[in-house]
């Protein structure tokens, strides 16, 4: 008989380095990729691995992303299928979440209604394809109690991740730590190390002992990462799984391996800008794992007038439905639905979400543009940053980032 597992989503995230983006919606329902939320990612690879129990654990300005999980989730309830939002209930006290190891302990009452043999705990703000089947086999093959995802990362980045250091076996974690300077390399490979994904697959008594304990401890940051497992780690329970072991099919070459944890606006803005070459570093176009998400009733994007310079064309772009391209020629830039774009502007290395629109003779230029932002007849977004710094974000590697809502100045 299959093992039971129920798969939990950790949503809370605040994303202060995301901002303006997060500014009044939570970190996993940032718009991504054009059509798509942060957390479809996570939920399209849990359902398509056929986990179909699935709470969404939400804290931080949560209605969007409530919203987004109602409208678009929904599951078969024939066999018991569901993905659910479930705020901080207050079941332990009058307190929110201390932590994402506190958000599960104040929600095990998900964990006794389901009564799973192992419990898949996923962060829900990270872009990537991953068949979490493979992983949840290799966990419950190994005995170990708990079993977390380290992708490869280069020696000299140690000190950018959570870092898994694995004894001789290559497979047990003898420690886990935050940010080393002095991480050890692979007994495989010396010049590379483990960055935590943060994605972990628990035997269900591992993880309520673990956490009940950790509740315990007043002193503690109730942290998954940096509570619960060097606590299981120090027992000899942590088994690390190797990323590059997971086989996701239609995934090519290229995009094999893919993981982006987009923190900040740079890696926002990267992470978009992996997606459209030729052959793009992360493959949205891979029909065999498809990425899920809400289709509204929009028509198809449509490009329009075709006289000397003024003519409508989109270049190394994706341009989602509903969008209008009149007259103007948008080059390297990600185009969500509802968006219109003037004659003779001129939109190259943008991210420009829904509803966004674009006057005539405009220029924007590096810059991620939130949903409903109007740049009016001429004016100019990342030619001059130095004006753009007085007005609006301005990322460390020069992207202009202004806010849901917002008119752009002439």
């Amino acid at each position: 008989m299959a093992a039971k597992v129920l798969a939990i989503v950790l949503a809370g995230g605040e994303g202060k380095r995301l901002m303006p983006l997060t500014t009044d919606r939570a970190k996993p329902a940032v718009p991504f990729g054009g059509m798509y939320r942060m957390v479809d990612f996570v939920l399209s690879n849990l359902a398509n691995a056929g986990f179909l129990k699935i709470v969404v654990l939400t804290q931080y300005k949560s209605h969007s992303l409530d919203r987004h999980i109602t409208k678009t989730w929904r599951m078969s309830t024939l066999l018991g299928n569901y993905v659910t939002p479930v705020p901080a209930q207050q079941r332990r006290g009058p307190w929110w979440f201390a932590g994402s190891a506190d958000a599960i302990y104040q929600s095990f009452n998900l964990i006794n209604d389901e009564q799973p043999d192992h419990v898949i705990v996923f962060g829900a703000d990270h872009i990537y394809r991953m068949d979490p089947r493979q992983m949840v086999e290799d966990h419950i093959a190994s005995g170990a109690g708990v079993t977390v995802a380290g992708i490869r990362q280069p020696l000299s980045m140690a000190d950018q991740f959570g870092v898994i250091e694995v004894g001789e076996d290559g497979r047990r974690i003898r420690a886990f730590r935050e940010k080393p300077t002095d991480a050890v390399g692979l007994p495989d490979a010396p010049d590379q190390i483990y960055a935590s994904m943060g994605n972990y697959v628990f035997s269900t008594r591992a993880l309520c002992e673990a956490v009940e304990r950790d509740a315990e401890d007043k002193t503690s940051k109730h942290d998954m990462g940096g509570s619960i497992i060097p606590m299981l780690v120090e027992r000899g329970e942590a088994n690390v799984y190797d990323f590059k072991d997971n086989e996701v099919p239609g995934s090519t070459d290229r995009d094999r391996g893919y993981w982006r944890d987009v923190g900040t606006l740079d890696s926002f803005y990267d992470a978009h800008m992996d997606l459209i070459n030729v052959h793009p570093v992360f493959n949205l176009y891979n029909f065999e794992w498809p990425i899920y998400t809400e289709q509204p009733p929009y028509p198809p994007a449509k490009f329009v007038h075709a006289w000397g310079e003024r003519v409508g064309r989109a270049v190394s772009s994706m341009v989602s439905p509903g969008s209008v391209i009149s007259g103007s020629l948008v080059e390297n830039s990600i185009v969500s639905p509802k968006v219109k774009v003037h004659s003779w502007a001129h939109v190259d290395g943008a991210v420009l979400m829904e509803g966004v629109e674009i006057g005539r003779h405009a220029v924007v230029r590096r810059a991620i543009l939130d949903k409903n932002v109007y740049v009016p007849e001429g004016a100019e977004i990342g030619v001059d940053l130095e004006k753009d710094r007085q007005r609006y974000t301005v990322s460390d590697n020069g992207v202009v980032v202004i806010g849901k809502g917002q008119r752009v100045e002439p």
